[in-house]
């Protein structure tokens, strides 16, 4: 055979082997999907609830007016610090003084028209005791006149004189008798004077002292929107009253935010929290939930479920109060805050990144023939449409769906009780393949950094 010849089988049998290298490496890859993993692995895991709101002291209180009236003096400025029973403020009161005065007086003349009336009764009684000597002695001469009448012994007249003499004194002690229920009822009346006038004295003085106001605590003059001269009204039905000034104790100071109503239900007294601030940046402060609300609030609105006239589908808030332990002295009410509270703990228990989470049908894992299609001819029922939570386990190059049971979830990552051994290598994306992922499918690793268009589907 010439050289030309063989040489040209030698190309032919190179092309044809190269022909079928590469058909064979194409249906290799013709069904490859390229997917990201991640491992999971045993660590201690928290599950943290954030939640937004505003610094609030524990105690604070809104000094609103008690009386109509100007403000005649201020004694405080905004961000002083008073004691308690400290004068903050003096409305005018010289109406409510001269009322004082006039009821004080009233009652004074009430209590002397009392020790008069008593004097009198005193004196009715006395009276009323010689009234009754009186009435018994003229009582005794006239039993005795009645004997010598009898026998004969004195004249009619001076038996009829011993008769009138009793009759009189029997009529004098009725009337001393009446002189004294006189005197009672006087004394009992000036001591009804005495309670009413004491009662007045009681309603003016509360006046008075509505117009001075005191500091209820110790504690910091937060806000001040009103001035000297200005006047002040109370509040009336719906119409809000004047506030004063807020006086808040800034000894113990709390977080007061807003959790949502879908981890509210993790949340329990006690728990600690981490706590930002917006205006002291890269510092972390602590603290304890001290308080949690038990009505919902509407996000929109910041109404309570119970004050509101109707019912909302819109997304609710609950009230958690966080008590800080290690609040900076210079902190101010109103700074907008973040608190992560930590709701549960987990040491050395297996994760896996949170992505990693899919949910399929019963029909998806249903056993597929050769085609690709389902091979039971059952029409799909309830059951098969049942979802099931899992995630991809890749096995021999392949995406195998293995369902898990999860407990605590992390800021990344979540906790598998059930169905993920530790070092188990399980697909994290991207979410289009997640999405649309078969078990069996084989695959390929591509652990680098994902292009933007594929983080953006």
């Amino acid at each position: 055979m010439k050289t030309w010849k063989k040489a040209l089988i030698g190309v032919g049998a190179v092309a044809a082997l190269g022909t079928i290298v590469a058909v064979t490496v194409y249906q290799s890859h013709k069904n490859l999907v390229t997917v990201q993993t991640g491992k999971a692995q045993k660590q201690k895991l928290s599950s943290v609830v954030s939640a937004s709101g505003e610094i609030k002291p524990k105690t604070y209180v809104n000094i609103g007016a008690n009386a109509f009236g100007k403000i005649v003096r201020l004694h405080v400025k905004e961000g002083d610090r008073v004691k308690k029973g400290q004068l903050l403020a003096q409305l005018e009161n010289v109406q409510s003084s001269a009322d004082v005065n006039a009821t004080r007086a009233s009652l004074q003349a009430a209590e002397t028209d009392f020790v008069a009336a008593e004097a009198g009764l005193q004196t009715s009684r006395a009276d009323l005791n010689r009234a009754q000597s009186d009435a018994a002695h003229a009582r005794l001469d006239w039993e005795r006149a009645q004997g010598l009448f009898k026998d004969a012994l004195i004249a009619k007249q001076d038996y009829d004189t011993k008769k009138a003499a009793w009759e009189q004194a029997e009529a004098g002690l009725a009337q001393a008798q009446a002189r004294v229920d006189q005197a009672k009822a006087q004394m009992d009346s000036a001591q009804k004077h005495i309670s009413q006038n004491q009662a007045n004295l009681t309603r003016v003085s509360d006046v008075l002292r509505k117009t001075t106001y005191e500091a209820p605590f110790d504690g910091v003059i937060t806000n001040l929107p009103v001035r000297e001269g200005e006047t002040v009204v109370i509040g009336i039905q719906n119409s809000p009253g004047s506030t004063l000034m807020t006086l808040a104790d800034m000894a113990v100071i709390t977080a007061e935010v807003k959790v949502d109503e879908t981890d509210i239900v993790n949340v329990r007294m006690g728990q600690s929290a981490e706590v930002t601030i917006d205006a002291i940046p890269r510092k972390t402060f602590h603290g304890t939930v001290t308080e949690i609300g038990d009505n919902a609030i509407v996000r929109s609105t910041g109404v309570s479920t119970s004050q509101a006239t109707s019912t909302s589908e819109e997304a609710k808030d609950f009230k958690v109060v966080v008590t800080l332990t290690d609040a900076p002295p210079d902190l101010r009410p109103g700074l907008s805050t973040t608190a992560k509270i930590t709701t549960a703990t987990r040491d050395n228990v297996v994760s896996i990144p949170i992505q990693a989470l899919t949910v399929r049908t019963q029909a998806d894992l249903a056993p597929k023939d050769s085609k690709g299609s389902v091979q039971a001819a059952a029409p799909v029922d309830a059951k098969q449409k049942e979802e099931i939570q899992g995630v991809f386990v890749i096995r021999n190059k392949k995406a195998e769906f293995v369902p898990v049971e999860t407990g605590i979830s992390g800021t990344t990552d979540i906790e598998v009780i059930k169905g993920v051994q530790d070092g188990d290598e399980v697909i994290t994306g991207s979410y289009k393949v997640l999405r649309t992922l078969k078990p069996g499918t084989s695959v390929k690793i591509d652990n680098s950094t994902p292009k933007k268009e594929e983080e953006s589907s």
